[in-house]
């Protein structure tokens, strides 16, 4: 028995210039399209008259790209999403996911070029739009935010039994390579400011806070983004611990003052969690 289809297309990359004098904009974005409707015919029975092809998804990001030039990830996804649902009947749900590749100018004597840039990163800007025929529901977030506090960063009091090892810390590096993710209460957003408004948040959070665990500044990052902007009304973190050892120097003859350490990608520990209004 058929219970559940999808389809569409993934990781069409869009770049768009847009030219204006010696000044141009650039955006650079992987885009993926998944529908979800009354296909099953194709499925059982090989009929494809209400397929849609992916190869025409594909096409349709650059054509609603060159016709109306993407201002931000969000809003780009609401088109595409209301575009698919006007005019594939059998479409239920369309949803749309955007990461954005995010390029600054390169400054040449603390002046910026207008047509040379350089890639800002790892992290990128992420966009999620869900259209249905009764509702669009959007999330924004970034993903693969290197973030690293080297005070005010503790763990301690924590169960041991037999196979513990790991000593406690009141003084530790706090580093971590966070994705975050929230909801929107609505559409009628200023997407872009607002983005920059909840990862300012979160950085800020991160920084002042005197933490416990990841766990203990997690919440408090969640929470100061529920408590600072009543549009978003729930957000989800994850957070890996990007753990740095300090060094034995004593082999050395050394006196390791907290201030040498070796950075492991692996194992690593995973702290996520999700608040809401």
């Amino acid at each position: 028995m058929l219970t559940h289809t999808a389809y569409g297309k993934s990781q069409v990359r869009l770049v768009q210039v847009r030219r204006r004098g010696d000044r141009d904009d650039l955006r650079d974005l992987s885009v993926a399209i998944r529908f979800e409707g009354d296909y099953d015919a194709s499925y059982i029975e090989g009929d494809n008259r209400d397929v849609l092809p992916t190869d025409t998804m594909k096409n349709t990001v650059y054509a609603l790209a060159a016709r109306h030039p993407v201002q931000d990830p969000e809003s780009f996804g609401i088109r595409l999403g209301q575009h698919f649902l006007e005019r594939n009947p059998k479409l239920q749900r369309v949803t749309v996911d955007l990461v954005e590749q995010q390029w600054r100018r390169i400054e040449i004597e603390e002046r910026e070029h207008g047509q040379a840039f350089m890639r800002r990163g790892p992290d990128t800007r992420t966009a999620s739009v869900m259209a249905a025929r009764d509702a669009v529901v959007v999330w924004a977030g970034v993903q693969d935010l290197l973030i690293m506090k080297t005070g005010h960063s503790a763990f301690s009091s924590f169960p041991r039994d037999e196979f513990t090892t790991l000593p406690e810390t009141r003084d530790r590096l706090l580093a971590t390579s966070m994705t975050a993710t929230w909801r929107y209460a609505d559409n009628d957003v200023p997407f872009s400011s607002t983005f920059r408004g909840v990862r300012d948040v979160l950085l800020r959070t991160f920084a002042e806070h005197d933490s416990e665990s990841v766990q203990h500044t997690l919440y408090a990052m969640g929470q100061a983004v529920l408590d600072s902007l009543e549009i978003v009304t729930s957000i989800t973190l994850v957070m890996p611990n990007k753990h740095h050892l300090p060094v034995d120097l004593t082999r050395f003859g050394l006196e390791n003052r907290n201030e040498i350490f070796v950075a492991t990608d692996e194992p690593y520990g995973r702290i996520e969690a999700t608040l809401t209004r």
